[in-house]
């Protein structure tokens, strides 16, 4: 079967374009990207927060100064084509924006969207993971932006992933320049303490992601409290559970860091009752979004 992909303003086979060697992001990883997923609901197919991510992709280009500018409704509705001409509707999207040539480290007046998706089944079969604390910190935002998705940002997460899994660990644990809990290589991070739910702060040592908003905003809904702080290494360890977030892995729960088990069984935690939540929602079982 044909995959299509959307590149330089049209639909083509997957198989039948190329990436400019001379590029910029290809030499310096000067790219961003976004991830978006899509659900069959009782509404059809649905791109979930499909506007949100859309406009972090453009927030991404002005942080970094990459001058690409689209309308955000046209892409929503190439990425639904997109979706059609693939056959899929439970689907990974990723749209990606390059930039022109250029050898002399100045940004140039050229950049370019990519749009590819694919079928995705669950993050680490939906198991609880099992995980340990990098040795490799976050990027320290005095170096790059944080908060914005850049393609040259995640070398740091492909070493963390590497390093961990080379050591039998599903995921790594990452920590701020700082010494606190941030991040997973790829998702937002929560541990439970007493029946409240705490996440390391939105400020710039995060990428504070759509899903790790959407979760604080159902939990919120569910009037449990929600802690927005530094969290030392030993205080996430001895949380009662832990569970990650982000579009492609939507919620996991971790099952231990560096083989400290948590006390509470992850399906009578918070989390648990907020992968469900969430799920609901992506459905469009808890509220509806207008498809473009």
């Amino acid at each position: 079967m044909k995959k299509y992909i959307y590149t330089k303003g049209e639909f083509v086979e997957s198989t039948s374009t190329g990436i400019d060697i001379f590029s910029q992001s290809v030499h310096y990883g000067f790219g961003v990207f976004e991830g978006l997923r899509s659900y069959v609901t009782d509404n059809g197919v649905k791109i979930f927060k499909a506007k949100e991510h859309f406009e972090r992709l453009m927030q991404s280009c002005e942080k970094i100064g990459i001058p690409f500018k689209r309308d955000i409704y046209e892409l929503i509705r190439i990425s639904y084509r997109l979706l059609e001409l693939n056959k899929l509707d439970n689907a990974y999207i990723r749209p990606l924006v390059t930039t022109g040539r250029g050898m002399d480290l100045k940004i140039n007046d050229i950049a370019d969207i990519t749009i590819m998706a694919w079928e995705w089944d669950f993050y680490n079969g939906n198991k609880l993971l099992n995980t340990c604390i990098s040795s490799h910190r976050r990027l320290s935002p005095k170096t790059s932006p944080i908060d914005a998705k850049i393609t040259g940002n995640y070398i740091n997460s492909i070493i963390a992933t590497t390093e961990a899994t080379n050591d039998g660990y599903d995921d790594a644990i990452q920590l701020d320049e700082r010494g606190f809990i941030a991040e997973t290589p790829g998702a937002n991070l929560f541990c439970e303490k007493d029946g409240k739910i705490y996440t390391p702060a939105s400020s710039e040592y995060i990428l504070a992601g759509i899903t790790r908003s959407t979760l604080i905003q159902i939990a919120r809904s569910f009037e449990i409290e929600v802690i927005e702080k530094d969290i030392t290494p030993e205080e996430f360890k001895d949380a009662d559970s832990a569970f990650l977030c982000s579009t492609a892995a939507e919620v996991v729960g971790i099952g231990s860091v560096d083989n400290v088990r948590f006390r509470l069984n992850f399906e009578d935690s918070v989390g648990a009752m907020l992968q469900r939540a969430y799920k609901k929602l992506v459905l469009d079982k808890l509220s509806y979004e207008v498809i473009i």
